[in-house]
């Protein structure tokens, strides 16, 4: 007997229009059939019926309204996701990002979509072990505030830190009394959070890395183009962007950049 593919026949376009209004967040930027694809998803676990139905429901409750942006911003990470990459920055923060960097001002670092804080505190332990005393500017930033509050929280559970090494478990996570790691303040207080849209929001600027990973596999193609050129532009000459293992950059040179190692670009120096 075949499942039933149950799908929403309501105006899709519409609610976009509604979000887009309500929330300032342009779905039109993300791929649809994977979008559509969640949304329906959560109408049906809200026990509505029609988009106009969920929009309604998303306006009038605040835990519908919480669940709708957790969904929506695809929330997955974890400590050194994919580590031999993180191998690889470790060694371009040793070799070049900093050490050009000396005498200046501080390494600026921008963890982008950093959902609950795993990627920009894995950065702050590089740094500390690597450099300890020296100051550093990382920028965290994402579109979901309650994400955002988990993330300066810094307590994660044991799937999230199975790629952290024995020695800055030690160093760097207390265990909680419920069995848990809490990032230790030295960590956390290297990190600043912020919301942003990488859709519609001001970048900033001469930044000497920026990592942006497992995130832009959702939007369209036009956004992404968009997306990396405002990466290349609020980069310094020479700057690295570290991208996910699902995602690649066509055509580099048109936008800048070159091809410094699988995942990793240079902006081209001018």
């Amino acid at each position: 007997m075949a499942l039933e593919v149950r799908t929403i026949n309501d105006n899709y376009e519409k609610f976009k229009k509604d979000i887009y209004d309500y929330l300032n967040i342009d779905l039109n930027s993300y791929k649809e059939r994977q979008m559509k694809r969640r949304i329906d998803s959560l109408i049906f676990k809200n026990g509505c019926s029609s988009y106009s139905e969920y929009f309604s429901k998303i306006k009038g409750n605040k835990s519908s309204l919480d669940q709708f942006m957790g969904y929506f911003t695809i929330n997955v990470s974890e400590f050194f996701r994919n580590p031999a990459q993180w191998e690889v920055l470790e060694n371009l923060l040793i070799s070049e990002i900093v050490p050009k960097n000396q005498g200046i001002s501080a390494v600026k670092i921008w963890s982008a979509a950093c959902s609950t804080g795993e990627e920009p505190y894995s950065i702050a332990m590089l740094l500390d072990k690597n450099f300890p005393g020296k100051r550093f500017e990382i920028i965290a930033t994402d579109i979901d505030n309650e994400i955002l509050e988990s993330a300066k929280l810094g307590i994660y559970d044991e799937k999230s830190v199975k790629n952290v090494k024995d020695e800055f478990k030690r160093k760097y996570l207390n265990r909680t009394d419920g069995g848990k790691y809490q990032v230790i303040d030295k960590i956390k207080k290297m990190v600043s959070f912020r919301n942003h849209d990488l859709i519609k929001d001001f970048y900033g600027r001469n930044y000497d890395l920026i990592v942006c990973r497992n995130v832009m596999i959702y939007f369209t193609e036009e956004a992404k183009l968009a997306i990396y050129k405002k990466f290349c532009s609020s980069l310094k000459s020479g700057g690295y962007l570290f991208i996910g293992s699902t995602e690649q950059i066509i055509k580099p040179v048109e936008l800048g950049f070159k091809t410094e190692n699988s995942f990793f670009y240079k902006k081209v120096v001018k």
